[in-house]
């Protein structure tokens, strides 16, 4: 990379821990670990929508296609920076396979591995992050989101945050308006204090994170701007080299609400960008203050009651408009928010994991 464009340091330790289980963590046990499968009612909602051919541009480290679930479910994408010339199906950090997995996961025979929340979609990944640190530049994350436009993506997936960037607003409002869904984390505590960018942005569709028991997330960070929030705490998805990882993090939770967006898209093709946001807001279950609050946004996200309840339209108003670009800040990273991930090595009967630290 040259001069003036570098990437951010980073002052980060990996600490390896050793974690006891009750028996390996085989892909034929990996679906019951899935506890958000089944809190947001996903049987039900794949009887009416799997996603069919919706295509979902995963911004991230890219994908590792070689992972049985995966194989199928990944298109050619493009890897970004100089000297990249990935088609995005590679991944060496392990962030973006999670990711993946937890949108359109094929699963596995006899109800084993991950399955994603849209088994049907396709993933488009762009491989905007580089894979020894999982961190990048803004400029890379921008190219990435119009290239993802240009070739037929109708939802974009961004795990993570960045500086406030000139780049990426106009390529995010340049998504928007051409009727793409933008969804984006809200970023983790207590590294992150206010709401992420490109969370922030108007029209982008921010991700809060909630536990097993629909609570607020202490990992997640909220803020004005969340709209919805979805499981965040214990996620088991598609790791590196046909292993799994367990993590928590705003990651998680965005990639879950980026595959409810393709169910709904695939049901109703009808519908605009804004008005498919606007049934997911108005559909979620409601949590914490009644109405919109700074911890769950409209409420968690409800797959089946966005795939069927009887929603008014979107008002005019609330379309996504162009909104002046502020200033670029002076930061150049971006990278994903992912607080601690657990690699399951699918022998013997201890888990090796590792405890990555606090990314964006």
């Amino acid at each position: 990379m040259t001069g003036s464009v570098r990437r951010a340091a980073v002052c980060a330790a990996a600490m390896l821990m050793l974690v006891t289980t009750a028996r390996p963590a085989f892909a034929d046990n990996v679906r019951e670990r899935e506890w958000h499968v089944a809190a947001l009612g996903l049987a039900e909602a794949h009887r009416l929508s799997q996603g069919d051919g919706v295509i979902v541009a995963v911004m991230d480290t890219g994908v590792d296609t070689r992972h049985a679930e995966l194989t199928a479910a990944v298109l050619p994408g493009k890897g970004f920076g100089e000297g990249n010339s990935s088609d995005g199906r590679s991944d060496s950090f392990g962030h973006g396979t999670a990711v993946a997995g937890l949108i359109a996961g094929r699963g596995l025979p006899n109800g084993g591995g991950v399955l994603g929340v849209a088994p049907k979609a396709m993933i488009l990944p762009l491989q905007t992050l580089r894979g020894d640190d999982g961190l990048g530049v803004p400029g890379f994350l921008a190219e990435g989101v119009d290239w993802a436009v240009a070739n037929g993506a109708k939802v974009v997936c961004v795990a993570g945050g960045t500086s406030e960037n000139g780049q990426v607003r106009e390529a995010v409002e340049r998504a928007l308006k051409a009727d793409v869904v933008v969804v984006a984390a809200v970023g983790n505590t207590p590294r992150q204090t206010t709401v992420a960018f490109p969370a922030k942005l108007p029209g982008v569709l921010a991700v809060g994170g909630t536990d097993r028991n629909g609570e607020h997330a202490p990992v997640s960070v909220a803020g004005p701007e969340i709209r919805v929030a979805a499981p965040a705490v214990e996620i088991i998805s598609t790791g590196l080299s046909g292993d799994y990882t367990v993590s928590m993090g705003t990651s998680d939770a965005t990639a879950i609400v980026a595959g409810v967006v393709a169910l709904v898209r695939a049901r109703y093709p009808h519908l605009s960008g804004a008005e498919v946001v606007h049934r997911l807001t108005a559909t979620a279950t409601d949590k914490g203050k009644p109405g919109r609050d700074e911890e769950y946004g409209f409420g968690i996200v409800n797959p089946v009651a966005a795939l069927t309840a009887d929603v008014v339209p979107v008002p005019p108003s609330a379309a996504v408009s162009s909104a002046p670009a502020r200033s670029a800040g002076a930061g150049v990273k971006w990278g994903f928010g992912l607080g601690v991930s657990v690699v399951f090595v699918l022998i013997g009967v201890f888990v090796i994991g590792r405890r990555v630290a606090e990314r964006r």
